[in-house]
Parts: structure tokens; C-alpha cells; sequence
């Protein structure tokens, strides 16, 4: 699979928080603005990316029995170090983004690509895997959070709880329709060249 294949998977096809709808908790806490979306999104792009890289290196000597403590150890210890950075460098998205950064930890999305590809690939594409779905998780993070933002200005509700579920909604309907619309223009393009030949 090409780099452009795999970044259209991360980014749209297997997009961890808009297909799979995997790590919801912060997805939908945090996107109150642009910033805060950017902030957790590049925080959960580099954890992801390195835990892969730390579970592809460590993978031939984790006992299958120990596997699932071992990953979220791994993940645990860059969020820490994530998280202590954003202290010191960038105390006010780290207050903004409060109790989510450690949440991290908890983030399906970074344990299902441990266990669904890290452990059965190479670092290079451990990392190049990491990178995309990290990406994907980080741009849906972004788009909720300007969304938010900006229909905040004149509709509260856009910034309260409901208002994550709608625009989430809104996000998958939209990527559903696009997806239809794509298959439906295949189908007929398919069916035009059987009848031609």
C-alpha cells in the first residue's frame, strides 16, 4: 500500500474517532475550540506514533499473556511525558485541556492500533500507521473544535455537551453521504463499461 493509500485510510476510510468512533470521551470534552482540539490532537498524533514505534521494536519479546498491560504502560509513560511537557511549555492549554491529557492513557483508538498492527508490523510502518490515524484523530479533533467555535458565537448550544453530539453526528452523516455518493458514481461507471464491452 502507497503512503497516499495509507493517509487516505488514516484520514478518511478507518479515521479512528469518525469510523470507528473510538476515543469519544475527549473527542467530545475538549472540542469546545480550535485551540484545544489542536492541542489534544497533536498530543494523541505523538503518543500514538510512538507507542507504536516502542510496541513494533518490543514485539518479539511481549509474552501474549501481558500484552494489553504492557501497551497501555508504554502509552502511560508518553502521556506522562506529554503531559509534563504541556506543563512546562504550554501551561494554558494544559489548564484548558485539564483532566484529558492524562485521558490519553485511556484512548482506545491508541491501544486497538497497538494491538491490531504495531505487534504485527515493522517500526517503519508502525510509525507511518501511527502517523496517519494520529493525523486523521487530530484534523476530525480540529474540524470539531472550529465547527464548535464558530457556531458557538451565536448558538450556546453548539459548546455544550448536546452540541458535540450533534456536530459528531453532522461529521459522520457527512462522510456516510460522501461515501454513498462515491460508490454510487463507481457503480455506474462499472456498469456503463460492461455494457460497452
Amino acid at each position: 500500500m502507497s503512503f497516499l493509500q495509507k493517509l487516505k485510510t488514516g484520514l478518511w476510510d478507518e479515521n479512528p474517532g469518525l469510523v470507528q468512533l473510538l476515543g469519544l470521551c475527549p473527542l467530545l470534552a475538549v472540542t469546545t475550540t480550535a485551540s484545544n482540539g489542536l492541542g489534544l490532537g497533536v498530543a494523541t498524533l505523538f503518543v500514538m506514533t510512538a507507542s507504536n514505534a516502542l510496541v513494533s521494536m518490543a514485539r518479539r519479546w511481549i509474552l501474549p499473556e501481558i500484552r494489553i498491560p504492557i501497551y497501555v504502560l508504554i502509552i502511560a509513560s508518553l502521556v506522562t511525558c506529554v503531559e509534563l511537557l504541556f506543563k512546562a511549555w504550554l501551561p494554558d492549554l494544559d489548564r484548558s485541556l485539564g483532566i484529558f491529557v492524562p485521558l490519553i492513557v485511556t484512548n482506545c483508538a491508541i491501544v486497538a492500533r497497538a494491538e491490531l498492527f504495531a505487534s504485527r508490523h515493522g517500526v517503519f510502518d508502525s510509525i507511518v500507521d501511527g502517523i496517519v490515524m494520529g493525523l486523521g484523530f487530530a484534523l476530525l479533533l480540529v474540524f470539531l473544535g472550529s465547527f464548535r467555535q464558530l457556531l458557538g458565537q451565536g448558538w450556546l448550544l453548539a459548546l455544550l455537551p448536546p452540541g458535540a453530539f450533534f456536530s459528531l453526528a453532522l461529521a459522520v452523516a457527512l462522510k456516510n453521504h460522501f461515501d454513498r455518493k462515491q460508490q454510487l458514481a463507481r457503480r455506474t461507471l462499472n456498469a456503463t463499461d460492461s455494457r460497452q464491452t
